[in-house]
């Protein structure tokens, strides 16, 4: 099975400050080597020019992540689960992972992303500002443009290869899901309900850690999940749970009801 997760929005730089820099030729899926590195230039062009903060969709004080974009190649890079830090993040507590569920996750995770397409969960990168809703076209229109359709053209077959007849624990944002859909009979997408009264609702902080949670339960498992059922049965031990099956082009789904 594999593990697709969305990236924080926020992100830790790595405490080590004389950690070595990022270096592409050692991440997951190296055949999208070369729009990683149009991906960064591009975000370090953009970043230093004046409309930077409307590019990139960024508030005013999130702007001194956005200056830190401009020395992405020098900057000093962490594994990407140390990096992306934020609700599902902490729920998942990487950190705490036992070593067998460690090295699980190296294999299994793979975290999405507006500058690298997709990593896995020990690819080192730096900390930087980039959602995938942007749209990273320069005056020349040379650059990769809108995020979205760049990585979706770019890991469409990495990933089918990369997927081959596993089942996907989707726990992306829409946003990033767009990136790649796997066959909707080998995707099971993850959603979260708080109930009061029998009136469901989404709250996207606790949507975010749910998923955060199981992930870090399927990992820690000791028999590995592999079957939408397996995975079903797993969160029963946490929430209620309801298995809606895949339907035509729309993937499998587990709802996970916490009582209000």
């Amino acid at each position: 099975m594999l593990i697709f997760l969305p990236p924080s929005e926020g992100k830790t730089a790595p405490r080590d400050e004389h950690a070595a820099p990022l270096d592409l030729t050692f991440m997951a899926l190296p055949e999208v080597e070369e729009q990683r590195r149009a991906a960064v230039d591009a975000l370090i062009r953009i970043s230093r020019q004046d409309d930077a903060q409307q590019v990139l969709k960024v508030g005013a004080r999130v702007m001194e992540e956005v200056e830190q974009n401009r020395r992405l190649w020098e900057a000093p890079a962490a594994p990407a689960h140390e990096v992306y830090t934020g609700v599902l993040f902490d729920a998942l507590d990487a950190s705490a992972l036992p070593a067998a569920a460690s090295a699980r996750a190296a294999e299994q995770v793979l975290v999405f992303s507006g500058l690298f397409g997709a990593t896995s969960f020990a690819d080192r990168i730096p900390a930087y500002r980039l959602s995938m809703g942007v749209d990273l076209s320069p005056a020349d229109g040379q650059g990769p443009g809108k995020l979205g359709g760049y990585w979706r053209r770019a890991l469409a077959e990495p990933l089918r290869r990369r997927v081959g007849d596993q089942l996907v624990l989707d726990c992306r944002s829409a946003g990033y899901a767009a990136a790649f859909r796997p066959e909707p009979d080998q995707t099971l997408v993850v959603n979260s309900f708080t109930e009061r009264a029998g009136e469901r609702k989404v709250v996207t902080h606790f949507a975010k850690h749910a998923r955060g949670v199981l992930t870090g339960m399927a990992l820690r498992a000791e028999q590995e999940p592999r079957t939408v059922d397996d995975v079903a049965q797993l969160a029963a031990a946490r929430w209620e749970v309801e298995v809606r099956p895949a339907t035509g082009r729309t993937p499998h789904q587990l709802d996970l009801i916490e009582q209000g």
